[in-house]
C-alpha cells in the first residue's frame, strides 16, 4: 500500500521533530503494510515553507537510515502546497514539488474558506498537464457546510484526498460523517494518512480502511488504493462519477 500524504520528514514543519520520531513512524508504516510513502511537508504555508532542497536533503538522510535498519519501505519526494495566486507560475518555474515527480500536485486549501480564484488555478494547472489533488477537503469548513463546493472543484479538473484519521474518527464524529459522505458520493479519489507522528497524529491507515470495510464500501477502497499506486507510477487515475454511488466508471482521464 502507498501513503501519498505524510509529514514524516523531521525538523522541517509541524510533523516529526527528530530522526527518532521519523523512524518510529516508519516502523508503524511497515507494520501496517505500507510499502511506499510520499513525503509532503508544508510549502507556501503561512507558518511553514519547506524548500525543495530541504525535502531532498532530509529524504536522503531518512532513506539512509531506512537502509541501515533494513526496513522494506521506499520514500518519494513531494510537498503539501498551500493555495496561492501565483501557484501556476511557481509550478512552471519548478519552485515546488509534485507527488513523486508525477503530474499530481497535493494542494492545501485554507481551513475555513475556498478562495474565489481557485477555479482559475485548477484550470490553469490542468492546461499544463498538472492535476491538483485537494488535500483533506473534509476538514475545510466551506466544504463541510456545502459538499457541492468540492464537486464543483472536481468538475473543473481537481481530484481529492481523504485522510485516514478522518475516516477513523480521529478528528471527531462530524468530520468522520462528512468523510464517509464524500466517499459514498464519489467525491474522493485518493487516500493518505497526513501522519505527523506516532502519538498525536498517527497513521491510522488500516483503521480508516477497516471503517470503510465495515460500511461495505469495497469498490471505493479498491479505487483509492489503486489510485495511490497510479500516482507514483504517474498513470491516469480511476474516477467515479460524482453522486453516482457505487457506479464504477472512468470519469475523465488525466
Amino acid at each position: 500500500m502507498i501513503d501519498i500524504h505524510t509529514h514524516i520528514l523531521f525538523g522541517v514543519d509541524d510533523g516529526c521533530e527528530t530522526l527518532e520520531e521519523s523512524m518510529e513512524l516508519l516502523g508503524d508504516a511497515c507494520n501496517e503494510g505500507i510499502t511506499d510513502i510520499i513525503c509532503t511537508p508544508h510549502a507556501l504555508h503561512p507558518q511553514y515553507n519547506v524548500t525543495i532542497e530541504q525535502v531532498t536533503n532530509k529524504l536522503a538522510l531518512l532513506s539512509e537510515n531506512i537502509e541501515k535498519k533494513g526496513l522494506s519501505i521506499r520514500l518519494h519526494p513531494g510537498q503539501e502546497i498551500r493555495l496561492c495566486e501565483d501557484l501556476v507560475e511557481k509550478v512552471l518555474n519548478r519552485e515546488v514539488l509534485t507527488l513523486a515527480n508525477s503530474k499530481y500536485l497535493l494542494l492545501e486549501l485554507p481551513s475555513h474558506t475556498i478562495p474565489s480564484y481557485i477555479i482559475n488555478i485548477i484550470q490553469s494547472l490542468v492546461s499544463i498537464d498538472i492535476v491538483p489533488i485537494i488535500a483533506h477537503p473534509e476538514r475545510n469548513r466551506a466544504i463541510a457546510e456545502n459538499p457541492q463546493r468540492l464537486e464543483k472543484l472536481i468538475r473543473h479538473g481537481a481530484i481529492s484526498q481523504i485522510t485516514a484519521g478522518s475516516v477513523a474518527g480521529h478528528f471527531g464524529k462530524n468530520i468522520q460523517k462528512l468523510s464517509l459522505k464524500l466517499i459514498s458520493t464519489n467525491l474522493v479519489h485518493t487516500y493518505g494518512s497526513d501522519a505527523h507522528n506516532s502519538s498525536t497524529r498517527p497513521l491510522l491507515f488500516d483503521k480508516g480502511l477497516a471503517i470503510l470495510e465495515k460500511k461495505k464500501m469495497f469498490d471505493h477502497i479498491d479505487v483509492i488504493l489503486e489510485n495511490n499506486e497510479r500516482i507514483i507510477k504517474n498513470e491516469p487515475l480511476f474516477m467515479l462519477e460524482p453522486e453516482v454511488i457505487g457506479a464504477k466508471k472512468l470519469f475523465g482521464i488525466w
